[in-house]
């Protein structure tokens, strides 16, 4: 069963198109696509275990390190590029943004919501770092290294001339499920963008 992000998105996905995912896994996604979307999905990993499962599921995939760029892919050479949970853990984001809107015509990103009210209030009593359910590793283990909000990314595609065409914010808990889309920044656990070329 996949989660409730990685259902939302999918319907962001035109049947038939082309996708790549970065940083996928261990393929569940694209094997989603796949068999739900009939798409033709490549993914990019790095680690050798969840490339094995990818392998395993009938995924196309290719060991890459994002933070090493992706040029080696043709301006304009898929259909949507998605990325999930990983922005917060590249060296330069903002970059990698940038060329998935360059090989892709759209993208898809999901992130887990720094600003989110319990985040906040994990930090402000308990005066350490928060660990939840979206943010398991302690301070000292995490591969998370730009932690971001629902506004700081919102702020970002302003930057770079981003076009939002779908945001939604994810929340498991009430009352947080009922007043999300009032206040998605402080509220949102996990955040959902669909993206276009400005």
């Amino acid at each position: 069963m996949l989660r409730v992000d990685l259902n939302i998105l999918q319907q962001w996905i035109a049947p038939g198109t082309r996708v790549l995912d970065l940083g996928c896994g261990d393929g569940t996604l694209l094997r989603s696509l796949m068999d739900n979307r009939q798409i033709e999905g490549y993914g990019l990993e790095i680690d050798p275990e969840r490339i094995t499962a990818c392998i395993e599921k009938g995924v196309n995939v290719i060991e890459t390190d994002i933070n090493q760029g992706l040029d080696h892919f043709p301006d304009d050479s898929f259909d949507t590029v998605v990325m999930t949970n990983s922005l917060q853990a590249l060296k330069r984001p903002d970059r990698t943004l940038g060329e998935m809107l360059r090989i892709g015509r759209e993208c898809v990103v999901t992130f887990p919501n720094f600003g989110n009210l319990r985040t906040r209030a994990y930090l402000m009593f308990r005066g350490r770092m928060p660990v939840t359910k979206q943010l398991v590793y302690q301070w000292y283990d995490t591969p998370n290294i730009h932690f971001c909000t629902v506004s700081d990314f919102e702020h970002l595609c302003r930057q770079m001339q981003i076009h939002i065409l779908h945001r939604q914010v994810v929340s498991e808990r009430k009352p947080e499920m009922q007043i999300k889309r009032l206040w998605p920044n402080l509220f949102g656990e996990t955040a959902i963008y669909h993206l276009s070329k400005a």
